[in-house]
């Protein structure tokens, strides 16, 4: 038997809510499967479970926040034989009292109601819902069980839920039933409309501004730079493209994660964690990329084994990855497992080079400005090229200048030979 445990999604999290069970007592699990649903201040997560067997236990009801560590729910490993009885004394609490009993212990007549507006899921499916539209809508007493999501998958949107507050009727038919919904006590005034958006801007401010002071106090950062000619390596994607459908096209954010991912391994310092004083080197890439969410703020999920795959399968996985960043449907591994984060700027403003802060407990982080065209000097002639400025933060801890130089020099040289990619 196992306890599945409320999972860390990341360096700066110390707690979070629980929004739905995938899952039931009696259902039988495969390692990797989704069984719930965890907000925390940057998005709603998929939460995957490391063990094979069938759930004996729901420890935790579905809209209470409880620490990262807290037991969810308990695993056996024997074989599906329909609900089992919970434990009379279990053992989820939360920050400030023991937590509920099981699920299937509570009498349906005795449960409280959950302090969340997230209805139970249709029979078709899970119900999308992005975090700033579960906070507006209990913000104008909206059932999400009624709002049609237009974003990514079908997820509701905060644009959806503000959609359906103005379609609303005010009150319900004769001889229907009221939608449960979380309403104010005192509905005298509708509240702003940037109110939800700003407190979860602010509360994603402040998640990522205690992460990076605790990095740049705990951290001896050390940054490197240097200009790659990126010339040939664009032709070559125009080249590729040409033979490639629209949806499979490459652009050079692949190339980037890529050519980060394989450069680790001639610099293997670079990609692993720093933790309880030691460096501790990964197996495999798991290259995290920086992508901005809705209302501000960053998110970095990884694209696993980056190293192991092709350039075409990195591409997919990034195009997915964005999306589903921007629409709160990550999976908790994209976020537990990154070894090493990019940043990159995109086509985004006109800043040459960024030099960022590295995520711990990684021990650095590659940066990549705007592909802009400068001079280049080169066989004695000088002209303009397509370059970019590649930028390294580094841990002192575990590297230093010498190795990190080399890891950029080979980030620099996969790039300009794009076919080993």
């Amino acid at each position: 038997m196992a306890d599945f445990l409320m999972p860390s999604l990341g360096a700066d999290m110390e707690a979070g809510r629980l929004v739905e069970w995938r899952v039931k007592p009696g259902d039988r699990v495969e390692r990797g499967d989704i069984i719930a649903v965890i907000e925390t201040d940057k998005a709603a997560i998929d939460v995957e479970v490391w063990e094979t067997g069938t759930v004996e236990a729901l420890l935790v009801e579905e809209g209470t926040r409880v620490p990262v560590g807290t037991p969810l729910a308990r695993i056996g490993s024997g074989a599906a034989t329909g609900p089992v009885a919970a434990p009379p004394e279990p053992q989820a609490e939360t920050p400030s009292a023991p937590g509920p009993p099981p699920l299937e212990a509570v009498p349906a007549s005795e449960r409280p109601s959950l302090p969340t507006s997230a209805p139970a899921p249709p029979p078709t499916g899970r119900l999308r819902v992005t975090p700033l539209a579960r906070v507006r809508a209990e913000e104008l007493g909206i059932d999400l069980a009624r709002v049609r999501g237009t974003g990514v998958e079908g997820a509701i949107t905060q644009a959806d839920v503000e959609r359906a507050a103005s379609s609303a009727p005010a009150e319900p038919p004769v001889g229907e039933e009221p939608a449960r919904t979380l309403t104010r006590p005192e509905p005298a005034a509708p509240p702003s409309p940037a109110g939800a958006p700003e407190a979860r801007s602010t509360a994603l401010r402040r998640a990522i501004a205690a992460a990076m002071s605790r990095s740049n106090r705990d951290i001896p950062h050390y940054y490197l730079s240097m200009a790659v000619d990126l010339s040939s390596t664009l032709s070559w994607i125009e080249r590729t493209n040409q033979q490639r459908p629209v949806a499979e096209r490459l652009l050079p954010a692949a190339l980037f994660v890529r050519a980060v991912a394989l450069a680790t391994r001639e610099v293997p310092e670079m990609n692993g964690h720093y933790l309880d004083g030691e460096f501790r080197q990964a197996e495999a890439a798991h290259v995290g990329f920086a992508v901005a969410v809705p209302g501000g703020g960053l998110i970095a999920p990884a694209i696993l084994e980056a190293d192991r795959k092709s350039l075409g399968d990195v591409m997919a996985d990034l195009r997915g990855l964005v999306s589903r960043a921007r629409a709160g449907t990550l999976r908790s591994s994209e976020l537990s497992d990154p070894t090493i984060t990019i940043s990159s700027l995109g086509e985004r403003g006109g800043v040459d080079a960024v030099f960022g802060i590295i995520n711990p407990p990684q021990v650095a982080l590659v940066g990549f400005g705007n592909i802009v065209d400068r001079p280049w000097a080169e066989g004695g002639l000088v002209g303009a090229r397509r370059q970019v400025t590649l930028s390294l933060s580094g841990d002192h801890r575990v590297s230093d200048g010498h190795r990190g130089s080399l890891f950029l020099a080979a980030i620099d040289r996969l790039l300009r030979n794009p076919e080993q990619l």
